[in-house]
């Protein structure tokens, strides 16, 4: 039978597929798999799967990413803002400044 094996190198690293054993029954397929797969590099972990259980899905199974437009998550969809946008913006914040320090001298007059 044959086993895919699934290698991490460090704690919190992804697994990594790094090949394949052939091996009579899960147990020699993990003392295989060490061997060949776990002895020459820094490994934290290994995964060996049977072949026949590992499963793939692909996009004519499933529509990946959804149906709806995602565009506003990447920061690239911004470049082509006008400058009244910013205008806009600075004055919001403009406007902002101004009310906070209105709240501070209020505060300062209800102290006395």
């Amino acid at each position: 039978m044959i086993f895919e094996v699934f290698r991490q190198e460090k704690p919190g690293d992804y697994h990594r597929h790094v090949g394949n054993v052939h091996a009579p029954d899960r147990e020699m397929a993990k003392l295989f798999a060490s061997i060949q797969h776990g002895r020459r590099m820094q490994t934290n972990s290994l995964w060996v799967v049977p072949q026949p259980e590992i499963g793939e899905v692909d996009v004519d199974d499933v529509r990946f990413g959804g149906a709806t437009d995602k565009a506003y998550r990447w920061a690239m969809t911004y470049n082509d803002i006008d400058a009244s946008f910013a205008r806009e913006v600075e004055d919001s914040e403009a406007e902002q400044r101004e009310a906070a320090r209105k709240r501070r001298e209020a505060m300062r007059e209800g102290d006395d």
